[in-house]
């Protein structure tokens, strides 16, 4: 039997179309991080809910990961995952679901994320807890941290260790805070935490709006992560979905080149999306390779490739190439 059998498969049968880009991509991946090359990957919609931790904690744990840029949701939604898996529902025939029965769900404190429902008090008010003590305890120290910062305390601190419902190592937080991988967190405020955060703020058991950093600063930090190791390693930028996980990372290297002036900084050096946006609608996270040459995020010669299909199918495939499964 091959070692490799999932990658056999994607090369006898994934041979045009979008299947032949998948194939194309997970290739030009796997050459760019074994040449020397870094990769930051960006999660958008819901990957942490899709449970896309199965695969891609083990892209982290094999090296093949060097940063990730994901919404708040997708930074919370995995540590919900990992406290409270046993009671997420599924809804699978959620396409036929009254409003009655939409609000069925919300009396029972179920939060639908497509055809799985988030149970509030075992995942989110949990994690509120646990966190909101790490908030309190920065805050009244004048202390100042981005929000993976306050995740990885949280996990190291081993507080959630005993109510750990799915293996860790299917957890992609877990894996990142093992390697303590760069994560910028673009409009953290857009989540559930944030949501909470602000609460607490108004309820006034936080007086420091800024005890959590993000927006900016994120920026700032990744400039200058980006700033030191470009140089030395190209920097790859794989984008599942879309949305301001991917539109605002990429725009570090015309925003250093353009706006700093800093006319040495090199372009992505490869490029690929998994993405159902329809670019014809002006959509940002449609938008072609070809596009992003324009802005001076790529350039003439950068592999560049879109995939126009559903990203709960597409990545772990990709994922399992790369590994060499």
């Amino acid at each position: 039997m091959s070692s490799a059998p999932i990658s056999d498969f994607l090369r006898r049968h994934f041979r045009h179309f979008n299947a032949a880009t998948l194939v194309d991509a997970a290739d030009a991946y796997r050459a760019h991080v074994e040449g020397g090359g870094s990769m930051l990957i960006s999660l958008g919609g819901a990957m942490s809910t899709a449970e896309l931790g199965i695969s891609l904690a083990a892209m982290i744990r094999a090296g093949k990961v060097h940063a990730i840029s994901c919404t708040g949701a997708n930074l919370e939604e995995d540590l919900f995952n990992l406290v409270a898996h046993s009671s997420y529902v599924r809804v699978p025939d959620y396409r036929t679901l009254s409003h009655g029965d939409e609000r069925a769900l919300l009396d029972r404190r179920l939060n639908r994320v497509t055809d799985t429902c988030i149970p509030e008090e075992e995942a989110m008010r949990r994690i509120e807890r646990a966190i909101s003590e790490l908030w309190r305890s920065a805050d009244a120290a004048g202390e100042r941290r981005f929000p993976h910062e306050f995740a990885y305390e949280l996990l190291r601190s081993g507080a959630l260790a005993e109510h750990y419902e799915i293996d860790p190592a299917d957890s992609w937080l877990v894996a990142a805070a093992e390697r303590d991988l760069p994560i910028v967190v673009p409009g953290w405020e857009d989540s559930s935490l944030g949501n909470f955060y602000a609460s607490h703020l108004i309820r006034g058991t936080l007086k420091n709006v800024h005890t959590v950093r993000c927006g900016v600063e994120a920026m700032i930090e990744l400039a200058r992560l980006y700033r030191e190791s470009a140089p030395k390693s190209s920097w790859g930028f794989f984008q599942i979905g879309g949305g301001i996980a991917g539109d605002f990372p990429i725009c570090v290297v015309p925003m250093l080149a353009q706006d700093l002036n800093w006319a040495e900084t090199p372009l992505w050096g490869y490029f690929c999306q998994i993405s159902d946006s329809t670019t014809s609608y002006g959509s940002y996270s449609g938008a072609t390779p070809g596009e992003k040459i324009t802005w001076g995020k790529l350039g003439e010669d950068t592999p560049g490739f879109i995939i126009e299909s559903d990203a709960t199918i597409v990545a772990p495939l990709i994922f399992a190439s790369v590994l060499g499964w």
